[in-house]
């Protein structure tokens, strides 16, 4: 098993302080450092001041929408804290192009949303390119979760990340010792 990073600092974005809340206290019980911030505009607040590894962040909120906070952090930030997207929008191909390095569909289970932050600051050891991978996989999976055979079959930006997935999968392979058991680990979690 993974190293567990309890001092990690991972930040709830939501606009329901009771939702923001209760995946706080599921992530408390792993991470020592939780904290939660009530929309958009607070959670860049809270990045541009106190910092986090991970952020895990609600896709519709009424004030500044989670795919603004989410381009915000990539351009705006001088870190690059991971950004899982929770949401119960259906996904489109819009996400393609979103910047998020993973995506899970409330409801969101406990183990999956403790493995989905392992999995990203494990991801922080690895480098840029296994983070890549997550991102290019978790569309992948949602995706497929959400739409026909013929619609993906139609999309060309479904078809460009597959071939994306599948160059970073064989480098990876061949570049990060283990591969293999970390690409199972990925697959434990239930992104749709």
């Amino acid at each position: 098993m993974p190293d567990t990073y309890p001092d990690a600092t991972i930040l709830v974005v939501d606009d329901e302080p009771n939702v923001a809340e209760s995946y706080a206290l599921r992530l408390g019980m792993q991470y020592d450092h939780v904290e939660t911030a009530i929309g958009g505009e607070a959670a860049m607040d809270f990045l541009e001041t106190a910092g986090a590894d991970v952020v895990l962040l609600d896709r519709r909120m009424p004030e500044m929408h989670g795919d603004d906070v989410a381009r915000k952090i990539q351009q705006d930030l001088d870190y690059d804290p991971r950004v899982i997207m929770a949401t119960a929008v259906e996904a489109d191909f819009d996400i393609v192009e979103m910047p998020f390095n993973d995506y899970l569909q409330k409801p969101i289970g406990k183990e999956d949303m403790i493995t989905a932050v392992q999995q990203q600051l494990e991801a922080r050891v690895h480098g840029q390119k296994l983070s890549e991978y997550f991102s290019c996989r978790s569309t992948l999976e949602v995706l497929e979760a959400e739409k026909s055979t013929s619609e993906l079959g139609d999309s060309e930006e479904y078809q460009r990340l597959q071939e994306k997935a599948q160059s970073i999968e064989e480098d990876l392979a061949q570049t990060v010792d283990e591969f293999d058991e970390v690409a199972k680990f990925f697959d434990t979690i239930d992104r749709a």
